[in-house]
């Protein structure tokens, strides 16, 4: 059995077979998820595990280089505007779309992740980064 990192069989996957670039989705239980793009479902019930749970626990065992997340989510999430701010500290390239083009985007991405968060527009799109 795995001791470090993330326990999620489906995640772990996903993560080892990125590439840079390669993009992978946390989602909101509402945000539509593409016509063949895996959804790894972890939500349980309205709010577990939350969006920032699952973002913490991902970016705990991810080399991110640039998070996506949409336009709004600056005006109609403080939760998710404070954080936006904390990852470009941790030196991740930031970029903000219309939502219409995250739902978009989120079609390249390799999974998404869907979460129990049922806050507005609590979603990001985590590009791989190298570890060298």
């Amino acid at each position: 059995m795995k001791k470090l990192g993330h326990l999620n069989r489906d995640i772990a996957r996903v993560m080892a077979g990125m590439g840079h670039t390669d993009s992978l989705v946390i989602a909101d239980c509402g945000l539509p998820v593409p016509d063949g793009v895996e959804c790894i479902d972890v939500s349980l019930t309205l709010g577990v595990p939350g969006f920032f749970e699952v973002l913490d626990s991902v970016l705990a065992d991810f080399k991110a280089e640039r998070a996506v997340f949409a336009t709004e989510a600056q005006t109609q999430n403080a939760a998710v505007a404070e954080r936006t701010a904390q990852l470009a500290e941790a030196h991740i390239t930031i970029d903000h779309v219309p939502h219409e083009e995250f739902k978009r985007l989120c079609q390249r991405a390799k999974a998404v992740i869907r979460t129990g968060e049922c806050s507005p527009y609590a979603n990001v799109i985590l590009h791989s980064g190298v570890i060298f």
